[in-house]
């Protein structure tokens, strides 16, 4: 095996949902949508399972289409993939190469160590302000004449603050015109904030950024696993040649086609969505937690050495939440029935650790 593999951290996925002495269990994890597919989106899914014996359109050309449209950016410059993380990958394997460094946040996507060192590359994480955001000063600082890409998630996972547009401008005023810059807009659906950028207004105005997103948060379709790049045409056509063929299957491509057509059933309920995050924050700050401003589908709770004991918490009540080491503990919103028990708990929690222990 590549001595790269070995020192590859494992991806950590959601962990099922525990059973608590009441029988309630509640997976508040995995930043999943708790809705089901709206009805017109699963009755394209069961129509097209009956055509699994053919190869999908490897050029996902009815979904290109409809995001071009949608999105109103020329179609070459869209590219499909297994998610978000999918197209990250491919990108990787077609700009780097052992000895060039990628320049990302940290703690952000815990994909982005995996990917980047899997296409060779060096990673370079540069740690998270004081508030969880990206201290974009110090990632300017970062770049060297190795740096091929910079890595932007915002509204960052686990922490859940946005990037903001001046800020993210004076940045690309710093980042050399040769180096890549990715803006990870995984979900960007639920951003509130009117002082966040816009990726997409961002890589219209810069030859050198392009943007990513997916279906799998606020449309509910992580399951299907599709999403797709916004990416100049240079870097689009790289994207193509190193996509791993029919990667996009055609099931996946219908139920975004139609997710898209079902839009604004789907935006209702990530407006539902964002509510619950809104109650959930503002009832853990009345408790006394200081939290990251979390802009995504899910709330963040720095609780440092004491993360294993919130986790541990949490699935005593029937939860299973994402612990992140010695940093914290993040918990998808959205379901009123699992944020309340989550609400419990964190208040009770707090009551046995003195605040200088918690944020």
């Amino acid at each position: 095996m590549r001595a790269a593999i070995s020192a590859l951290p494992g991806y950590v996925p959601g962990r099922p949902a525990p059973v608590a002495p009441d029988g309630t269990s509640y997976k508040i994890s995995s930043n999943e949508n708790p809705y089901p597919p709206l009805p017109a989106v699963l009755e394209v899914v069961q129509r097209a399972v009956t055509e699994i014996n053919r190869y999908p359109d490897m050029a996902s050309t009815q979904l290109v289409s409809a995001l071009a449209e949608r999105l109103d950016v020329p179609a070459p410059r869209i590219v499909t993939g297994t998610g978000s993380v999918g197209v990250l990958s491919s990108l990787l394997q077609a700009v780097c190469e052992a000895g060039d460094e990628v320049v990302f946040a940290w703690r952000s996507f815990e994909a982005y160590p995996i990917v980047v060192g899997l296409s060779g590359a060096t990673a370079v994480p540069v740690p998270l302000d004081g508030a969880g955001r990206h201290d974009l000063d110090a990632m300017a600082d970062a770049i060297t004449e190795r740096t091929r890409l910079v890595l932007v998630c915002t509204p960052n996972n686990p922490t859940g603050p946005v990037v903001g547009a001046q800020e993210l401008e004076a940045f690309l005023g710093r980042v050399p015109r040769d180096v890549l810059v990715v803006v990870d807009e995984a979900y960007l659906e639920f951003v509130r904030d009117p002082t966040a950028a816009d990726g997409l207004a961002v890589h219209r105005a810069h030859p050198n950024v392009m943007v990513l997103r997916t279906f799998s948060k606020a449309y509910g379709l992580a399951g299907l696993r599709v999403g797709y790049a916004v990416a100049h045409e240079p870097v689009a056509e790289a994207l193509r040649r190193a996509a791993v063929p029919f990667g996009v299957s055609s099931i996946a491509q219908l139920a975004a086609v139609a997710s898209l057509e079902q839009e604004k059933a789907l935006l209702e309920r990530v407006d539902g969505i964002v509510d619950e995050r809104e109650r959930v924050a503002a009832e853990l700050t009345r408790q006394g937690w200081r939290l990251p401003r979390s802009e995504a589908n899910f709330v963040y709770l720095p609780v440092g050495s004491a993360t294993p004991d919130l986790v541990a918490a949490c699935a005593e009540a029937g939860l299973s939440v994402r612990g992140y080491g010695s940093d914290g503990v993040r918990a998808t919103v959205g379901d009123a029935a699992a944020d309340d028990v989550l609400l419990e708990v964190c208040g009770a929690f707090l009551q046995r650790w003195s605040p200088d222990r918690v944020g």
